[in-house]
């Protein structure tokens, strides 16, 4: 470590007394997917316990309601879990918001459940990488902030949303309403294993297309019915045709049908767009309204869009481009060599950016396989990468701007 001052490495010492190996492994052990009501109020609860050793008001939110298009097209309300919101010192002069996700992508039936031991320095796991620990990252971090004698000039919220896996459409608006005013943002989804960070991300857009044709007989009278998984299938042909450089197209699923002498009047099309810029946006959203209206009218059937393009793409902006090249700096500081490049996935920092706060949003552990039954975690880089939040969470108080 090179050019640390007395606090500084008075932080980074801080950061390496955290349990936080065992917090990971204690969180990681409670099925958190994002479906399981009951794994989530557990794990809710023990964070709760965690982070209240922050200063501050901490509650457990309920965030907005959000729907879900079933395979016979009926629109239903889902249950989420609650939200934990931690507001620390709201007058001071720097304000900072801290986002991570306690939920994960496997169910409670999923067969992946147990942490493994892989050799003495990676844990396998279910949430592991993904993130319990960039949670426990992120505590080690701020309570080192909390040691520290700047931690009067530094104010934060901290957003832990339990629906990140699916979309966050319950808790966008609170990471939206949580971002404004502050200077900057740092959510911890996890580094690559070589401890490269994600930068520029496109934008994602999901949709369920409902399609409702007519029933008839196959064979006695095919004409008088309007087949809705030939409109279907006729709507994903001309939507992937819209794909181009800039835009991911992929119709995933048509959910209908029923028994081979009967013409189909149900179909349900899931589709996923990944746009790189706003422009893309636009473009595939206008193409959406019309294709669908050209496809109900070719084929005499109605149809019904749900969804929306609910994470903008995220750019590295001039803003974003002054946090990056701190982190940068911060890490070199502690013999660390960070870069960052595009990717095409989407997580929170694509609402955070979207709000125009700068955000680094891969300031987890280091870890791989995220979504995977081969999922694991570096578990070296816990004291590392907690070591690195602290250090420029300081240095922006120390600067009082990027």
């Amino acid at each position: 470590m090179t050019g640390l001052s007395q606090i500084e490495r008075a932080a980074v010492t801080h950061v390496g007394a955290q349990s936080m190996l065992a917090q990971v492994e204690r969180w990681a052990a409670v099925n958190s997917g994002t479906r399981n009501l009951t794994g989530l109020a557990q794990v809710a609860a023990m964070l709760v316990e965690a982070f209240g050793v922050l200063p501050g008001e901490i509650a457990l939110v309920a965030g907005d309601t959000a729907e879900s298009v079933g395979a016979d097209g009926a629109v239903a309300v889902l249950d989420h879990g609650k939200h934990l919101h931690l507001v620390v010192r709201p007058e001071a002069p720097i304000q900072l918001l801290l986002t991570g996700h306690m939920d994960t992508v496997y169910p409670i039936d999923h067969a992946f459940q147990m942490l493994t031991w892989l050799d003495e320095g990676t844990l396998g796991g279910p949430g592991v990488a993904d993130m319990k620990s960039g949670l426990a990252v992120m505590l080690a971090a701020l309570s080192a902030v909390e040691a520290s004698p700047l931690a009067d000039r530094i104010g934060y919220e901290v957003v832990i949303n339990s629906d990140e896996e699916t979309g966050s459409f319950s808790s966008t608006r609170l990471i939206a309403d949580a971002a404004r005013g502050k200077i900057a943002a740092l959510t911890y989804e996890p580094a690559l294993p070589d401890g490269t960070l994600a930068g520029a991300r496109g934008g994602t857009g999901n949709f369920s297309i409902v399609v409702t044709g007519k029933s008839a007989h196959a064979g006695r009278n095919p004409d008088e019915g309007r087949n809705a998984i030939v409109a279907a299938s006729d709507l994903a042909v001309r939507l992937f045709a819209l794909r181009s450089p800039t835009l991911a197209v992929n119709p995933a699923r048509i959910e209908g049908g029923g028994p081979n002498n009967v013409v189909p009047d149900h179909a349900v099309l899931r589709i996923n767009f990944r746009p790189q810029d706003h422009a893309e946006i636009h473009r595939a959203q206008a193409a959406l309204d019309r294709i669908t209206a050209e496809v109900a009218t070719l084929h005499d059937v109605h149809i019904a869009v749900h969804g929306s393009f609910n994470r903008p793409p995220k750019p590295i902006d001039p803003g974003a481009a002054k946090l990056f090249t701190l982190v940068k700096e911060c890490g070199a500081a502690l013999g660390l060599d960070i870069a960052w490049r595009a990717t095409g996935g989407v997580c929170d920092g694509n609402t955070i950016a979207a709000c125009g706060i700068p955000v680094v949003d891969t300031m987890g552990a280091r870890g791989g396989a995220i979504h995977s039954p081969q999922e694991f975690l570096i578990v070296a880089s816990l004291a590392e990468r907690a070591a690195l939040s602290a250090l420029t969470i300081l240095r922006i108080a120390e600067k009082g701007a990027l």
